[in-house]
């Protein structure tokens, strides 16, 4: 018995002992090439030795991966809005400005940067958290889910700031609401009116509306009422601002419908000091130093050029006045041509001509004048007299003509009457 039992085991170890040969030759070789794997990715040398260690994942791709996976994002469609097909989903606005760069009345247009937030909830992002702590994400989760697409109406140009990565910040909360922050910096067309320049006010706004989504999809609003709309302190070169209100409104398109469309609207109050010394006090100047011009002798032509329409008519009354007292006095031709060239030239003085030579041929015509004078005293008023008197004016006109000097005299007083009724009107008009 014991023969036989000792028969069998060794015809079982004969059977199994080319199998045992067969892996125990190739199980170094596997073990080596394992070994090699792992040492080639993670082996440190230390004094000549080498040490294998398991290759550590990365926390960081690990965490994305969970994150996503919490969220996931994979089990839904994006590019469809929150309940889709349902009612319109509400979505908050409230905007912080940080400044406004420039205002253009070349271009009527203005250039602000804002804080604009977005409030809305999807329960697609929903995860479960037993702190009920936010989540924080960049802008490259902001392409892989559905956000509002809210546009700048009117704008002519605007960009997301990038600097030194995309200005976006998405926040998403266990129950699914979401808080959506981009920073931007926006041009946009303000229409201005000038009737009252440089003492205007201009009107602008800011508008922002859904590009895509109706009324019926989408429906905007201010999140916080009046206080949804915040400023720090802001300060223009020509322009103070004297109001920021936000406000809200429908807008009809023909082919799409109505959607909803808020307003960022803000007064714009011109600064006058600044026009005032830019403009009107060299302007006032430069009209008080031609007043002091009536006080010149008219015959002083250079210093009486900053007023050429009274010094014109000034030098010509005084020119016709002196060819009227040549002609009296029956001057040779030929001295009468010099005269009068030296007139119109303006360099013609009273007391360059000796008239004692003409007195005898002055005395006739001015003898036979108080003769017909005294004759028309007695005899009553004549028809020439008669015409004088229904002819005022044109009597008034004459005597200033004759005596142009007086025409100075009127202009010293009634020029800054002038002048003072303009600025009553001009500055109650602006009032």
């Amino acid at each position: 018995m014991r023969v036989a039992l000792l028969a069998l085991r060794l015809m079982c170890l004969a059977w199994f002992w080319p199998v045992t040969q067969l892996n125990s030759s190739h199980f170094p070789n596997k073990r080596r090439h394992k070994e090699l794997y792992v040492g080639e990715n993670t082996k440190q040398k230390h004094g000549g030795r080498v040490d294998l260690k398991l290759k550590k994942l990365d926390s960081t791709k690990s965490l994305l991966i969970k994150s996503e996976q919490l969220l996931r994002i994979e089990d839904h469609d994006f590019a469809m809005r929150p309940g889709f097909g349902g009612s319109a989903i509400p979505v908050g606005i409230d905007v912080q400005v940080e400044s406004i760069d420039s205002i253009s009345e070349v271009n009527m247009d203005f250039t602000m940067t804002l804080y604009l937030r977005h409030y809305w909830q999807d329960d697609r992002l929903a995860f479960p958290s037993s702190s009920n702590k936010s989540r924080t994400f960049d802008s490259r989760l902001v392409k892989k889910i559905w956000v509002p697409d809210v546009f700048f109406v009117h704008s002519k140009r605007s960009f997301i700031h990038d600097t030194t990565t995309e200005n976006i910040m998405l926040r998403v909360y266990p129950d699914g609401n979401i808080l959506y922050s981009v920073r931007i910096t926006v041009t946009a067309l303000c229409s201005m009116d000038f009737s009252s320049f440089p003492l205007d006010t201009q009107n602008c706004s800011l508008e922002l509306e859904s590009y895509a989504y109706n009324e019926n999809d989408l429906m905007l609003y201010w999140k916080n009422g009046n206080d949804s709309l915040r400023t720090d302190e802001i300060v223009l070169s020509q322009f103070f601002i004297e109001d920021f209100q936000p406000s809200f409104g429908l807008a009809f398109y023909s082919s799409t419908g109505w959607y909803n469309r808020l307003y960022i609207n803000f007064i714009l109050r011109r600064h006058i000091f600044f026009f005032m010394l830019q403009t009107y006090f060299p302007t006032m100047l430069m009209v008080m130093l031609s007043w002091v011009s009536f006080w010149i002798d008219r015959r002083a032509v250079p210093a009486r050029v900053s007023l050429v329409i009274e010094y014109a008519a000034v030098n010509y009354f005084t020119t016709v006045e002196e060819m009227k007292k040549l002609k009296r006095a029956k001057l040779p031709n030929s001295y009468n041509a010099t005269t009068q060239a030296m007139v119109f030239d303006g360099c013609f003085h009273d007391n360059e001509i000796d008239l004692t030579s003409f007195a005898d041929a002055a005395s006739t015509p001015n003898t036979e004048r108080n003769t017909q004078s005294r004759n028309s005293t007695i005899s009553g008023p004549t028809e020439g007299t008669r015409l004088r008197r229904r002819h005022p004016l044109k009597q008034n006109l004459s005597f200033i003509m004759s005596n142009s000097y007086m025409i100075d005299s009127y202009s010293r007083v009634l020029f800054p009457l002038a002048y003072l009724l303009f600025n009553i009107i001009y500055w109650s008009l602006y009032a």
